[in-house]
């Protein structure tokens, strides 16, 4: 009888495990996902980006000033990003300069603008125009060969040109959406200083007028457009005649007296 009840124990057991629902596998295996090392190490990750994000927000509410400072030098740093000039932008405004000094008469054109386009130009042509971008701004540098040359020392990385020569070799800074170099050398592109260099010194240098010139210049302008009026002057003349008796001469005398 033992052998029957332990029977009978073993099947209802197995019935039981039978009728009792499955944990479905993937439950199961989300769980072993979760407790591995990689999920133990992203949990963690993910927990402490959260209470960094915290002490973000919580700081930015304490010490507002502070947090526009960083958000004012983030925003800063983003927009030099998007709008550093790039190498394209460079061939661009050399070729717009250049067309600029071409319209001039060589008479009247700067020396050193012309000067500078002129080398940039020649460079270009010589394939020997290079450009570096530096994240937040970009720089334009001269090498010693094309690219495409296949000499030695243009191929050899250990003749390469060095950092510490860079400063020496710059042509241009990028900035801002700009090629400040470029445009300095541009300004007053259209005088050529060479012509006044025989003037005297006082004469060589010009100063803006003040104020007080401009408005004189201007309302001279607009009075030389008027026409002219001529103002009635009323005359009042009292002629007197004296007879002189003794040399039997008559002579008359006129006074004039005028008022205006």
């Amino acid at each position: 009888m033992a052998w029957w009840f332990g029977a009978s124990r073993t099947l209802c057991q197995a019935a039981k495990a039978a009728a009792a629902p499955a944990a479905p596998a993937s439950s199961s295996r989300w769980e072993r996902l979760k407790n591995s090392k990689a999920g133990v190490w992203c949990r963690s990750l993910i927990s402490d980006y959260k209470e960094a994000c915290k002490e973000v927000v919580v700081g930015a509410r304490e010490r507002p000033g502070k947090a526009m400072m960083y958000l004012t030098v983030l925003g800063g740093a983003w927009a030099c990003f998007q709008t550093r000039p790039d190498e394209t932008s460079f061939e661009a405004a050399l070729l717009e300069r250049s067309n600029q000094l071409g319209l001039l008469s060589p008479w009247i054109r700067s020396g050193t603008s012309d000067g500078h386009v002129q080398n940039l130009v020649k460079i270009r042509n010589e394939g020997r125009l290079r450009h570096a971008s530096l994240g937040l701004l970009s720089l334009v540098y001269n090498a010693d060969y094309d690219p495409d040359t296949t000499l030695y020392e243009s191929q050899c990385s250990y003749l390469s040109i060095p950092w510490r020569e860079l400063p020496q070799r710059m042509l241009d800074v990028g900035f801002a959406g700009r090629w400040w170099i470029l445009d300095s050398k541009m300004n007053n592109y259209d005088v050529n200083d060479e012509a006044f260099k025989h003037l005297p010194a006082h004469m060589q240098l010009t100063s803006p007028p003040s104020v007080q010139e401009v408005e004189r210049n201007e309302r001279l302008h607009k009075e030389s457009w008027l026409a002219l009026k001529l103002e009635d002057e009323e005359k009042e003349t009292n002629v007197r005649e004296v007879t002189v008796s003794g040399d039997g001469h008559v002579r008359s005398e006129k006074e004039e007296r005028t008022s205006a």
